[in-house]
């Protein structure tokens, strides 16, 4: 934890940490967004089947001249169980007979329909999107969680690699290689020209996705003090919510999904550009025993923060003698298996994996899966990003005023409700189910904050990374299974939304069992966290002891 002392002297909040977050902030506005496409590019309109006397303009039926198109779409197309046009079906020939039937009963039997055979007919008022040019419906309508299935997998394999090759190769390069990656998969996804080449372009930018998330935050935590990394973490939640109304504007104005698709992505390739002068985290260059370049680094941010007196301290054996411990721990080699084989660090990942993976399910099951809600999508998405930020600044005052664990455990409870609570009122009442869906969707950003400053406050520098895509990858498979979720409502109508109301709930519950980390110093090394163990343990036997004391 010396490093601390390092970044006071080269300064630990100037004109360097401030550059830098504006930075990666715009850089997570532009690249945050592209996880919710699906919810503009893969909406599913109003459709119905192409018949011949509807939709072909060659066919001259006698009655088809002086039939409204209602009495043609009542003889062309049966009714569901709600009593309105099926989606699916159609009669094999045109049922005349039904219009001079006052009721709903006729003798129309199963062999008199048909599937879509030759295609359907969609909502024009609707925008061109995946589901509308390669025929997402009817038999194939579970392909749009199959897109959406495609992201989040990606993000599970990029938490897999991304982590390790973090810790290994640096934050920077892998920041510059998810976004030079995420600008690629992307741009190509606007021009692919079958659904299989989409889904596999969309798993790319998953991966890549993220290795962007990950080093954004290692990036801003790692180069300021402990009081405000709270404050960074928040700012990067928030910034996600001014990309998500972007996102909702783009999408209300835009009207073809390929046009979308490289509008949020062209921009990604001007993010490459400023990436030549942001300097490597020198905490991490430190602990894996990288001295010249770390005292480079160091150098660059003191010149950039006018820290003029911090020459004397800011040399080989200066830095030798402040890292003193960090710099002998370094010479062992880390691991991924270093994680699990001393019982606390093990028992933070275990509880860390397991509140990553029961948020997750509930973040990503709510946010793409807005449709399913049956409220105007382009209002919700631009309300979560308005409420965003001003609910991620009382998140930040919770964090910092009632502590890590109590606050999560309260901001995750009213996610929790939110969800079970927008989907149990009724359809009727609009308003109801639009203010408490935007409480869900402002708990959840507040919840996904709290709980990346609380984790990453809880990992050593040296294997910090790796340790984040261990976590990330349960809280990945949480995202993944999430649209899946969604089939279970061939089961029971709510089942989806229980499995996401329910989940942050014992969420919260899980956190309690995490040690506080409030205004306490990032640990470097998996020796400072032995260490806050056994002073931690120590306390509490010299607790009991004078309790049993005074009794």
């Amino acid at each position: 934890m010396a490093f601390q002392d390092l970044l006071e002297q080269v300064g630990s909040v100037g004109r360097f940490q401030i550059l830098q977050m504006i930075f990666i902030l715009i850089s997570n506005i532009i690249v945050a967004p592209h996880s919710l496409l699906e919810n503009f590019t893969a909406a599913i309109p109003n459709h119905r089947c192409w018949v011949p006397i509807l939709d072909n303009d060659t066919v001259s039926d006698n009655e088809s001249g002086i039939l409204s198109k209602e009495d043609l779409l009542r003889v062309s197309i049966p009714l569901d169980s709600n009593l309105r046009p099926d989606k699916c079906h159609r009669f094999v020939r045109p049922q005349w007979h039904l219009l001079h039937l006052n009721g709903t009963v006729s003798n129309v039997t199963e062999t008199d329909i048909e599937p879509c055979v030759d295609g359907w007919v969609y909502d024009q008022s609707n925008s061109l999107n995946i589901v509308t040019e390669w025929n997402l419906v009817c038999e194939s309508q579970s392909m749009d969680s199959i897109a959406k299935f495609s992201f989040l997998s990606g993000t599970l394999v990029g938490n897999i690699l991304c982590g390790h090759l973090s810790d290994r190769f640096g934050r920077r390069l892998v920041f510059i290689c998810a976004l030079l990656l995420m600008a690629v998969s992307e741009t190509c996804a606007a021009f692919a020209p079958t659904f299989f080449i989409y889904c596999s372009l969309r798993f790319l930018a998953g991966i890549s996705s993220s290795g962007f998330m990950t080093n954004c935050a290692l990036l801003m935590i790692e180069w300021t003090k402990p009081e405000i990394q709270a404050l960074a973490t928040t700012l990067l939640v928030c910034s996600s919510g001014i990309g998500q109304m972007a996102l909702a504007g783009l999408a209300f104005t835009v009207q073809n999904w390929h046009h979308l698709q490289l509008m949020m992505s062209l921009p990604i390739f001007f993010l490459l550009v400023p990436t030549r002068w942001m300097p490597e985290s020198a905490r991490w260059l430190l602990v894996t025993n990288k001295l010249q370049r770390s005292l480079k680094e160091l150098r660059k941010v003191a010149h950039i923060n006018g820290m003029k007196s911090s020459g004397d301290i800011l040399t080989i054996e200066g830095v030798r003698t402040t890292m003193k411990e960090e710099l002998e721990a370094s010479q062992t080699k880390s691991s991924l298996w270093d994680l699990f084989r001393t019982p606390i660090l093990r028992k933070r990942m275990c509880l860390l994996s397991s509140v990553r993976f029961l948020t997750w399910i509930s973040v990503l099951g709510l946010l793409v899966n807005l449709q399913h809600l049956r409220i105007n999508v382009f209002l919700l998405q631009c309300l979560f990003g308005i409420v965003a930020i001003p609910a991620n600044l009382l998140g930040m005052f919770l964090l910092n005023h009632m502590g890590r664990r109590i606050s999560q455990l309260l901001i995750l409870s009213l996610f929790g409700v939110s969800i079970l609570a927008t989907e149990f009122v009724p359809q009727e009442m609009q308003i109801a189910r639009l203010v408490l869906a935007t409480l869900g969707g402002t708990f959840s950003f507040v919840a996904a904050s709290s709980i990346l400053v609380h984790a990453n406050e809880l990992l050593p520098t040296k294997i910090r990374a790796t340790a984040l895509g261990i976590t990330g990858i349960f809280g990945s498979i949480g995202s993944a299974l999430s649209p899946l979720c969604m089939i279970l409502k061939t089961y029971f109508d709510y089942l989806p939304w229980i499995i996401y109301g329910v989940s942050p709930i014992f969420s919260g519950l899980v956190v309690l069992l995490l040690p506080e980390t409030k205004n306490q110093p990032l640990p470097d090394s998996i020796q400072d966290i032995e260490k806050e163990g056994r002073v931690s343990r120590q306390a509490k036997q010299k607790d009991a002891f004078i309790k049993v004391t005074q009794f």
